[in-house]
């Protein structure tokens, strides 16, 4: 049976949440916001709408490149050939050739600060199942698909329009965070402004993100652009102790993505604030036991519990903790047995889970036996005719 206790001292707990704060009405087609230490959403607009991702699709490929390198496959200093697919392409080149063998930390930075549709390639027929970029797609769907992106499928390793190259805001928000989280020691590249390789393609060195260079603590991740998908940003900035993800796309311009993008940063980070309500060990609620020693046990957080909140404040934060129950000893500490489920207004829920706050062991004889016959006498007063 599901159970829910209400929190009838949170509001002491958790202090005041405020007013909603107003919803950032953006310009792109679709778009997703995530504070990332909290989860919490802060826009979501069409977001699991699968569209041509244009260039920022390349952060998938990217994450394949690294997980190859980490696990030895590739290393940054192996040299690799350039096929005549790789050569074919236009757009955002590294303007590579057939003659040439390129470093592979070179194509890493080559994808992400310049964007190379050839660079890609190069990665793509180097670690692809068959030797093939289609093989490679196919590969990196299949990984996507696994890392918990439903709504996104690779015809290419570069965002080249194509049918079926398909990819959702909220999936590019995930990689996105996985790219920050799981690669720190190759997140560094994102923030690079410029990459003059070789000197062979001098109009095509600077880093299209248009807000690196801002001071607002921007420092990935990817642009695109093509005809059908308009203008797009996977982006992340870092104010503090907080981290802000979003995707937008569909947007007319450069311009337009520039002004949209600085807008939807400075909206995260001005009317949203990171707030502790309750610290670790501190008991919420506490849970019935059944078959226990003890009747109850304490529910508690192991870490401090911190939200997103908007910045005015005035109004109590609605929780409740919420579990199936009664428990059954024997209860250990640390156990996970129940959610706290924050509600702030105007704010998606958050769900924090709960422990034991103390171990409860199982019941002796006498503890057995009144609970046995407290539940025969439940029954006959409920249903005497079945009891019997």
């Amino acid at each position: 049976m599901r159970r829910a206790t209400g929190l009838l001292a949170l509001a002491a707990l958790l202090g005041s949440v405020g007013f909603p704060a107003e919803a950032f009405d953006t310009k792109a087609k679709a778009a997703f916001v995530v504070d990332v230490g909290t989860g919490t959403v802060l826009l979501n607009k069409n977001a699991d709408e699968p569209l041509p991702p244009a260039s920022m699709s390349k952060l998938m490929t990217l994450y394949v490149a690294f997980e190859a390198i980490r696990k030895g496959q590739m290393s940054l200093d192996e040299r690799l050939p350039v096929s005549e697919h790789a050569m074919s392409y236009g757009g955002s080149t590294m303007f590579l050739d057939t003659t040439d063998r390129i470093r592979v930390e070179d194509l890493l930075k080559g994808i992400i600060v310049l964007s190379g549709n050839d660079a890609c390639v190069v990665i793509a027929e180097a670690l692809s199942p068959d030797g093939t970029e289609a093989g490679f797609a196919r590969f990196m769907t299949q990984r996507a698909q696994k890392m918990g992106m439903t709504h996104s499928t690779f015809s290419n390793s570069n965002g080249w329009p194509a049918a079926g190259h398909l990819m959702s805001m909220r999936d590019l928000a995930l990689l996105s965070r996985r790219l920050i989280e799981d690669f720190p020691e190759f997140y560094p590249l994102f923030a690079e402004t410029e990459f003059e390789f070789d000197g062979r393609a001098p109009k095509n060195t600077q880093n299209r993100n248009p807000l690196l260079k801002l001071g607002i603590g921007a420092d990935g991740l990817k642009t695109g652009h093509t005809q059908r998908a308009g203008y797009g940003l996977a982006g992340s900035a870092k104010q503090g102790d907080r981290r802000v993800v979003f995707v937008l796309s569909g947007l007319d311009s450069a311009k337009a993505r520039a002004e949209e993008s600085e807008a939807v940063v400075n909206w995260s980070f001005r009317q949203f604030s990171q707030r502790s309500i309750i610290k670790a060990g501190t008991e919420i609620a506490s849970a019935n036991v059944w078959m226990g020693d003890s009747p109850e046990v304490g529910l508690t957080s192991i870490e401090d519990i911190e939200t997103l909140l908007p910045v005015l404040s005035d109004e109590e934060v609605k929780g409740d903790v919420v579990y199936s129950g009664p428990v059954e000893a024997p209860i250990q500490k640390g156990q996970q047995l129940a959610e706290l489920v924050l509600k702030p207004e105007g704010m998606p829920e958050t769900r924090i889970p709960l422990v034991a706050a103390h171990d409860v062991a199982r019941g002796g004889f006498m503890v057995r036996l009144q609970t046995a016959s407290s539940v025969f006498l439940k029954r006959m007063t409920n249903n005497p005719e079945g009891a019997l």
